[in-house]
C-alpha cells in the first residue's frame, strides 16, 4: 500500500476515534457507568473480528509461537480498555476537541519517547529539537481548544 493510502487510512481512522468517543459516552449515558458501556463496546467490536476471522480465516501464528513474544504484546487490550472507559466517562465533560487534542498529544509525546529508546518494538529514531517543537505545540493547540 502506498504512504498516500495508509495516512488517508490513518486520518480516517482519527475521525472514527472522534466519533467513539460520542458513541462510548451515549452508551455511558444509556448504561449508567462507564465500565459496563466500555464491556459492551468491547464485546461489540469481539463480535465483528469474531464474525471478520470466521468469514475470511486469515492466517495466524499457533497459540504456542504468540506466547513466546515478549510479554508486553499482550497489553494492548488492557490500554484500550482504559482509553474506552476513560473516554466513555469523561468524553463528554471535555469535549471532543479536547479529549482527542490531549490524548492525540499525550500519543504524540509518547511516541517520541519510545521512538527515541526504541521501545516496545519501535526503531530507534532519536529525538531532536524539531520533534520536541512539534510536541511543544500540539500542547499549545490543545491549551486554545481547552480556554475557547
Amino acid at each position: 500500500m502506498s504512504k498516500t493510502i495508509l495516512a488517508i487510512i490513518a486520518l480516517l481512522s482519527g475521525v472514527g476515534l472522534a466519533v467513539q468517543v460520542g458513541f462510548n459516552s451515549g452508551l455511558r449515558e444509556r448504561a449508567g457507568h462507564a465500565i459496563p458501556a466500555a464491556l459492551i463496546s468491547f464485546l461489540i467490536g469481539t463480535t465483528v473480528l469474531g464474525v471478520y476471522t470466521l468469514t475470511t480465516r486469515p492466517s495466524m501464528a499457533p497459540l504456542a509461537e504468540m506466547v513466546r513474544g515478549p510479554w508486553w504484546i499482550w497489553m494492548g487490550g488492557i490500554v484500550g480498555a482504559l482509553y474506552v472507559g476513560c473516554s466513555a466517562a469523561f468524553g463528554r465533560k471535555l469535549g471532543a476537541g479536547a479529549w482527542l487534542g490531549l490524548t492525540i498529544t499525550g500519543q504524540l509525546i509518547a511516541s517520541v519517547v519510545l521512538d527515541h529508546y526504541g521501545l516496545v518494538g519501535f526503531t530507534s529514531h532519536p529525538m531532536n529539537g524539531l520533534r520536541l517543537l512539534g510536541a511543544v505545540l500540539l500542547l499549545a493547540g490543545v491549551a486554545l481548544i481547552l480556554r475557547w
